[in-house]
């Protein structure tokens, strides 16, 4: 029986993508390749209005300041950075919502695409800029990866995954769960996230953050 990972996570949580590329990481060096990733929904900001809002009223908002949300943001370009992340902040000029992300990589994960829609958001997200909340959008990611994407797919999911992991005292992502069991909450490390995976796939040794 194939072992498997669910990440908790949100498509405009930026410390979602490091911890995707921290997790594939981890994976390479414990030469788990079998192991299946599953990509579950949490919305950050499950209120946020169908059309998104202006991101820096709303880090403004969430933060106190604009001066202290790019102090924050400067930390995780720095992070990205070692992950071969080019964050593009500056240019992002809304925050979605993203319950539409969801359902597509719900959808995704049906047919067997669900990493490679994951990282098509996180990458058109964080690095063309472009508001993933917007169906235009949503649809091209969609048709690349030959999905048909209608306005139904994966709602009540949606909602269920949402409401489960708020049921398992998840309250920040990336949270990652092994076989349904909790491992560990935030982009840990490579070696770290390995380590804490060697005893949860019951994994002999090899040498060799969290958004709220």
């Amino acid at each position: 029986m194939t072992q498997s990972i669910e990440v908790v996570s949100d498509v405009v949580c930026p410390w979602c993508f490091i911890g995707k590329r921290r997790l594939e990481k981890a994976l390479v060096l414990l030469d788990r390749r079998d192991i299946e990733v599953r990509w579950t929904a949490f919305e950050l900001n499950p209120g946020m209005p169908k059309e998104g809002m202006d991101r820096a009223a709303y880090r403004t908002r969430k933060f106190g300041s604009i001066e202290y949300s790019r102090q924050l943001e400067a930390r995780v370009i720095a992070a990205g950075a070692e992950e071969g992340i080019d964050f593009q902040f500056d240019r992002i000029a809304r925050t979605p919502n993203t319950f539409d992300a969801h359902r597509l990589i719900w959808l995704a994960g049906q047919q067997g695409a669900q990493d490679a829609v994951v990282e098509s958001l996180f990458r058109a997200y964080f690095i063309d800029a472009e508001d993933v909340g917007s169906r235009a959008v949503l649809d091209r990611i969609a048709r690349g990866k030959g999905l048909d994407f209608d306005d139904h797919a994966g709602a009540a999911e949606v909602r269920m995954e949402g409401a489960r992991a708020r049921a398992q005292a998840v309250d920040g992502v990336p949270a990652f769960f092994v076989d349904g069991v909790p491992l560990v909450s935030g982009a840990q490390h490579p070696e770290l996230l390995a380590a804490r995976l060697v005893p949860a796939l019951a994994q002999c040794p090899v040498d060799g953050e969290n958004c709220r």
